[in-house]
C-alpha cells in the first residue's frame, strides 16, 4: 500500500475514534454513578454498624470503670480492717458475673424466639457465641452487645457487696453472686428488655433504674435482713452507735468514678448512634444524667446541713448516686429541669431513708438500699410525667412483680447458703476484722505495727 493511501486510513481511524470518546465518556460515567448508586446503601448501613458498635464498646468500657468506682466507694466507706476483704470481693464478683453471663446469663436474658416458658423464662444452660462474620442487618456486632450487656449484670452483683460488708464470709457471698449473675438478674431482665411480658404490658425502664438498682437493692435487703448487723451497730437501747468509714478521700474518688461510668449506663442506652437523631439522643442523655447527679449532690448537701447542723459527705456522695440512679429510668425525655428536679428527690431520699433503716436495725454499710432500691423505685415511677405511651399503674406492676420476685429468690437462696455453710465469720473473726481473719492480708498494715 501506498503511503499517502496509509495516511488517510489513519486519519479515519483516528476521527472515528475521536467521535466516539464521548459516547464511551458517557458509558463510564453511567457505569461509575450505578456503581455509587448501588454502593451508597451499603455504606450507609456500614457506618451505622460501627457507630452502633463504637457505642456499645464505649459505653462497656465506661460502665466497666463503674466496679471501680464501687470498690473504691466501698474501701472508703468500710472500716480499715475489712478493706482488703471489699476489694477482693469486687474484683471477684465482677470476674465471676463475666463468666456466669456468658455460660448461662446472656441467652436467658435474650432468648429471642427460644423461650422455656414463653415471656418468663429465656433459654437455659446455652452459652452465648459471637463467631462468624458480621450481621449488618443487626445494626451492631455481637460481641460488642455481649460486652455492653454483662456490664450490667456485674453491677447488680456490686448493689449487694457494699450492703453486707464487714459481717458475711467471702465464700457465701460468691456463691450468691454465681446465682444472682446467672440466673436471678437475667430472669427478670428479660421480662422487660429480652422482650418479655413486661415489655408486652407497657413496662418502661431505659436502662435500669429497677432491673439493674432496684433489683440490686432488693438481694441487697433480702441478705441484710438475713445476715443481721453488724456487731455493736445497734445498742438494745435503741441508739445506733456511727461506724465511720476508713477513707473518705477513698469513697469520693469513687463516686467520681461512678458518676463518670453512669454516662456509659445511661447514654449507650439508646442502642443507637448511626443517625442524627441517635446521636442527639445520646448528647441529651448525658446532660440530663449529669445534671441529675448535681442536683442529688446539692440537694443532700442542704438537707444533712439542716438535720444535722452540718454537712454530712457520705450523704452528699449518696445524694449524687441517687439522683444518677433516679433518673436512669427515663434520661432521654426530661427537659434538664426535669432532670434536676427528679435527680433532687433522689437526695431527698436518702436523708430519709438512711435513718429510717436504722430505726429497723437493717445495717446497711454503704447505702445503697436507698440509693438502689428506693431512689430507683422513685426512678421508675417518674416516667410518666416525661415518656408517653407510660402509666403509673404499669410501672408500678413493673417495679412490684421484679421486686417480689428478686427478694423473695434471695431471702431462698441466702438462706440455704445459711443453712449449709454459714453467712457470718464467728465474733472474735468479726472484732479482729475480716482482713486479718479471712485473708490474712490487711490493706493498711503499718497502722497495726508498733
Amino acid at each position: 500500500m501506498n503511503t499517502p493511501l496509509k495516511l488517510a486510513g489513519l486519519a479515519t481511524l483516528g476521527a472515528s475514534l475521536f467521535a466516539s470518546l464521548p459516547v464511551w465518556a458517557q458509558d463510564a460515567t453511567a457505569t461509575a454513578t450505578e456503581a455509587v448508586a448501588e454502593a451508597a446503601p451499603a455504606a450507609v448501613v456500614d457506618n451505622a454498624f460501627i457507630f452502633n458498635t463504637l457505642l456499645f464498646l464505649i459505653g462497656g468500657f465506661l460502665v466497666f470503670w463503674m466496679a471501680a468506682g464501687f470498690a473504691m466507694l466501698e474501701a472508703g466507706l468500710v472500716r480499715s480492717k475489712n478493706v482488703t476483704m471489699q476489694l477482693t470481693k469486687n474484683i471477684a464478683l465482677f470476674s465471676i458475673a463475666s463468666l456466669m453471663y456468658w455460660i448461662v446469663g446472656y441467652n436467658l436474658m435474650y432468648p429471642g424466639d427460644a423461650w422455656t416458658v414463653t415471656g418468663y423464662v429465656g433459654q437455659l444452660f446455652s452459652a452465648k457465641s459471637i463467631g462468624g462474620d458480621p450481621d449488618i442487618a443487626t445494626g451492631y456486632s455481637a460481641g460488642s452487645d455481649f460486652f455492653f450487656q454483662l456490664m450490667f449484670c456485674a453491677t447488680t452483683a456490686s448493689i449487694v457487696s457494699g450492703t453486707l460488708a464487714e459481717r458475711i464470709k467471702l465464700w457465701p457471698f460468691l456463691i450468691f453472686t454465681v446465682v444472682l449473675t446467672g440466673f436471678l438478674y437475667p430472669i427478670e431482665a428479660s421480662w422487660q428488655w429480652g422482650g418479655g411480658w413486661l415489655s408486652e404490658a407497657g413496662f418502661s425502664d431505659f436502662a435500669g433504674s429497677t432491673l439493674v438498682h432496684a433489683a440490686g437493692g432488693f438481694a441487697a435487703l433480702a441478705g441484710a435482713i438475713i445476715l443481721g448487723p453488724r456487731l455493736g451497730k445497734y445498742t438494745k437501747e435503741g441508739r445506733v452507735n456511727p461506724m465511720p468509714g476508713s477513707n473518705l478521700a477513698l469513697a469520693t474518688l469513687g463516686t467520681f468514678v461512678l458518676w463518670l461510668g453512669w454516662f456509659g449506663f445511661n447514654g449507650a442506652s439508646q442502642l443507637a448512634l448511626g443517625t442524627e437523631a441517635d446521636a442527639n439522643a445520646v448528647s441529651i442523655i448525658f446532660a440530663n444524667t449529669n445534671m441529675a447527679a448535681a442536683s442529688g449532690a446539692v440537694v443532700a448537701m442542704i438537707l444533712s446541713q439542716v438535720m444535722y447542723k452540718k454537712v454530712d459527705l457520705t450523704m452528699v456522695l449518696n445524694g449524687a448516686l441517687a439522683g444518677l440512679v433516679s433518673i436512669t429510668a427515663g434520661p432521654l425525655d426530661p427537659s434538664l429541669f426535669g432532670a434536676v428536679w427528679i435527680g433532687g428527690i433522689g437526695g431527698v431520699i436518702v436523708l430519709v431513708v438512711v435513718p429510717l433503716l436504722d430505726k429497723f436495725k437493717i445495717d446497711d454499710v454503704v447505702g445503697a438500699i436507698p440509693v438502689h432500691l428506693v431512689a430507683g423505685f422513685w426512678g421508675t415511677m417518674a416516667v410518666p410525667f416525661y415518656t408517653d405511651g407510660t402509666s403509673f399503674v404499669t410501672q408500678f406492676i413493673g417495679f412490684a412483680a421484679i421486686g417480689i420476685f428478686m427478694f423473695v429468690a434471695s431471702i431462698i437462696v441466702w438462706v440455704i447458703l445459711k443453712a449449709t455453710m454459714g453467712l457470718r465469720p464467728s465474733q472474735e473473726d468479726e472484732i479482729m476484722g475480716l482482713d486479718k481473719a479471712e485473708l490474712g492480708l490487711e490493706a493498711y498494715p503499718d497502722f497495726t505495727k508498733g
